[in-house]
């Protein structure tokens, strides 16, 4: 998986709550994604492009284990790479199939609208300004796997363990 393009940043401790307000939590997936960072953010939503690249600080997506991660991915963003990311963030957006990554030194290394050049790959991080090059942490091929299949449903879809589903949300 690689993916270049432009990058919002957020700082560090961005909470599920952040992300996907409770306003917005018995909503279809599809609304959802209309309140994604609403909260710190007003109109973020409205301005981010499908392929974009979240930028994240230290504990990215700590707090509940509310389907946060689903609503990036239902948004269209590209990847989410962070200098750390919460475990349970992490694990839902395994699930999701939302790519994400931690990169020590990607908060420093670019600067909000820089171009980013990310590869799932070899692990690279390439700010396309500045020609900085990061290495990111390596995920364990079994989560890449599921990432790259997006996700844990598709993936047991595309194996025969499950029946397939409708397609769950189009951003509209």
């Amino acid at each position: 998986m690689k993916f270049k393009a432009r990058v919002w940043k957020f700082p560090d401790n961005i909470n599920t709550d952040l992300i996907l307000p409770n306003r917005a939590f018995y909503l279809t997936p599809a609304e959802q994604v209309k309140f994604v960072f609403s909260a710190n953010r007003p109109g973020w939503v409205d301005q981010v492009a499908p392929g974009d690249i979240l930028v994240g600080g230290r504990n990215f997506g700590m707090g509940s284990s509310r389907p946060a991660a689903r609503s990036l991915r239902n948004l269209k963003l590209a990847c989410l790479i962070a200098e750390s990311i919460n475990g349970l963030f992490l694990r839902n957006s395994v699930n999701f199939g939302f790519p994400a990554l931690e990169c020590r030194g990607i908060g420093a290394a670019f600067e909000e609208g820089d171009v980013a050049e990310v590869s799932f790959d070899d692990y690279k991080v390439r700010n396309q300004r500045t020609g900085a090059v990061l290495d990111a942490e390596p995920l364990p091929e079994t989560l890449r796997r599921l990432m790259q299949a997006g996700g844990l449903f598709p993936l047991l879809e595309s194996e025969g363990y499950l029946a397939p589903r409708a397609a769950e949300v189009s951003r509209g």
